[in-house]
């Protein structure tokens, strides 16, 4: 079967199983199969796979068809122009967090600077930051010891020497960073926000992610509310904080900022339109 034959045949198969993508999601697939790029497989459609990769590619199909990832069925995620390596034990990075990167830049003019990321999963946030301020002192934390050995894996893949990652639950483990008491200029987290009876857990790609990742007390709120209490006390002066959020949680994430004495409090939309990230400095 010529490969535009079996792309074909993927995608009816992704369709009818419910793929908000399925083309996308076939190419993506077959792709990681041959070790190819979607350019190749452009022009190359009359080529013939080999049995090996014939049944490759069947597995993976499949197992999209009940619903796995696609980011995890490879292993792999673009964000910020940066390949990432992925894992179950991390969330997949969206699209929409590459606006938690834009504002953490356009808060960083200056060449210098320390930047903190609370719950850094893959690294994304961090490696995405690090990337565009080399000389930045970057630092990602979190609370899956799986989740920093990947971060760092992929810091080292990227060559991005700025960027350090250490296990820690949101602030605790700080004082082993350099000396106890160290300030960060910016800190930045997409934390848990999902409530525990968000119907979006039962949705898409969600399903396969860690629920320790998606969920937080009192209603998703608990850990947002946590952050803009205690980064207070790890901000140097005029230091910002940036947090991602649920487009339904904007209107609280702001009037806990203001309550704890943030200046300038605003929200800004995602690529979708929704309030999806809500910052204010000391």
């Amino acid at each position: 079967m010529s490969l535009d034959a079996l792309l074909k045949h993927a995608a009816q198969r992704l369709l009818a199983a419910g793929s908000p993508s399925p083309r996308v999601d076939a190419e993506v697939l077959l792709c990681h199969v041959l070790e190819r790029d979607r350019t190749w497989l452009y022009t190359w459609g009359d080529k013939m796979c080999s049995s090996w990769e014939h049944a490759r590619f069947d597995a993976l199909t499949a197992a999209r068809v009940q619903g796995a990832p696609v980011a995890y069925l490879t292993g792999q995620r673009e964000f910020w122009g940066l390949r990432l390596a992925t894992s179950p034990n991390t969330l997949i990075p969206r699209p929409d967090t590459e606006t938690l990167v834009e504002l953490a830049l356009s808060r960083a003019p200056m060449p210098t600077g320390r930047l903190l990321d609370l719950g850094t999963g893959t690294g994304a946030i961090a490696l995405a930051f690090a990337s565009e301020q080399p000389g930045w002192q970057v630092l990602g934390v979190d609370l899956r010891e799986e989740a920093v050995e990947l971060a760092a894996r992929n810091a080292q893949i990227l060559g991005l020497v700025n960027a350090r990652f250490l296990h820690s639950n949101w602030f605790a483990a700080l004082e082993t960073y350099d000396e106890a008491g160290t300030l960060f200029d910016i800190i930045v987290s997409n934390p848990p926000y999902l409530a525990a009876d968000d119907p979006h857990l039962a949705e898409g790609d969600v399903r396969f992610e860690p629920r320790s990742a998606l969920v937080a007390k009192a209603g998703g709120m608990a850990d947002l509310l946590y952050l803009v209490e205690s980064a207070q006390h790890h901000l140097a002066a005029s230091g910002w904080l940036l947090l991602e959020h649920g487009y339904t949680q904007a209107d609280k994430v702001r009037i806990a900022l203001n309550s704890a004495g943030y200046q300038n409090v605003e929200s800004v939309r995602d690529l979708g339109g929704h309030e999806r990230v809500t910052l204010g400095h000391l």
